[in-house]
């Protein structure tokens, strides 16, 4: 068993739905998503990448493959990762019955905006058949052992993958089908605040994600490198960021503040997230050292969006 009844039932609590025969996979409705139906906004990956993609918030399905699976124990994340195991265990579901299963919860979770009078009823017809898959929601999604077949599932389904992944598994990127974009979240400037941020559960965590970072350089999909910054903690050192983004060659790069939110309030708080206007600062930092361009923000997320 992956999950106990008690953490299953916390998860559904939370908005959460187990999908696939052994439930090492969850999908969970973002708000965006829901903003979105109701026309209150959109996220920010419609406003930075719609001309590239086409992807809108209210097709977005939010999920993950691999669950109670990370080899981080990120202090900023909002999951509860003290559960986390740092390997694969167990049953593996099959790509085709978790994308389905996903699809499915999703629309049972949007049913009610159907009735709902202040909802566009257009995107919810939309909302039926998701065309942007962000497997990003918990877990490391490149720990699942048939990654590259759910990528090439979501393609089947002309669903646009978009995976997000901690970097700590650089022999799977190098084997891995790409997907349409590619993000490696790199939160640290140097090695000890990267066990500081990240405090990872295996060893050579910075090696590896170096390693990551150079396999990314060779991806011809569109690339984006995460700096999720947490005041006190990993706001700091541009230069080191420098190097990684120089390393890597990613398209864009997205300075994101931390924003105290689920399980991460009990390890951090309200104290260490800084502002938008300090991330906007730190993003020229990074702009004038790297030769990127400041292009875009979105002062509700706390990020900038720099391009190559």
């Amino acid at each position: 068993m992956f999950l106990s009844s008690e953490e299953k039932k916390n998860l559904e609590n939370g908005g959460y739905r187990l999908v696939g025969k052994h439930k090492h996979s969850a999908i969970e409705v973002c708000r965006w998503t829901k903003k979105s139906l109701l026309d209150e906004g959109v996220c920010y990956k419609q406003k930075f990448y719609e001309n590239i993609h086409g992807n809108k918030s209210h097709r977005c399905l939010q999920m993950t493959p691999s669950l109670p699976f990370c080899n981080n124990r990120c202090i900023f994340c909002w999951r509860n990762s003290e559960a986390n195991s740092p390997s694969w265990e167990g049953e593996v579901d099959d790509p085709s019955d978790i994308l389905n299963e996903a699809i499915e919860a999703q629309k049972k979770l949007l049913s009610g905006f159907k009735g709902n009078p202040k909802a566009n009823k257009e995107k919810w017809r939309e909302a039926q058949t998701p065309n942007l898959t962000a497997i990003s929601l918990d877990g490391e999604p490149t720990l699942y052992p048939r990654i590259s077949s759910l990528i090439e599932e979501c393609r089947k389904q002309n669903i646009t993958p978009f995976l997000v992944t901690n970097g700590q598994n650089p022999k799977v990127l190098e084997k891995m089908v790409e997907p349409d974009q590619l993000y490696i979240s790199a939160s640290a400037p140097d090695e000890k605040t990267y066990v500081e941020a990240c405090r990872p559960l295996v060893s050579d965590s910075w090696d590896n994600l170096n390693r990551s970072l150079e396999t990314m350089a060779s991806f011809s999909c569109v690339k984006v490198l995460r700096l999720t910054l947490v005041e006190k903690l990993n706001l700091k050192n541009p230069e080191g960021y420098a190097e990684l983004i120089n390393k890597a060659e990613p398209d864009f790069v997205e300075p994101k503040g931390y924003v105290a939110v689920g399980h991460s309030r009990s390890r951090l708080g309200t104290s260490y997230m800084p502002t938008h206007r300090k991330i906007k600062k730190f993003a020229r930092n990074l702009a004038d050292l790297t030769g990127y361009s400041l292009v875009d923000e979105f002062e509700p997320s706390r990020v900038a969006l720099l391009k190559s």
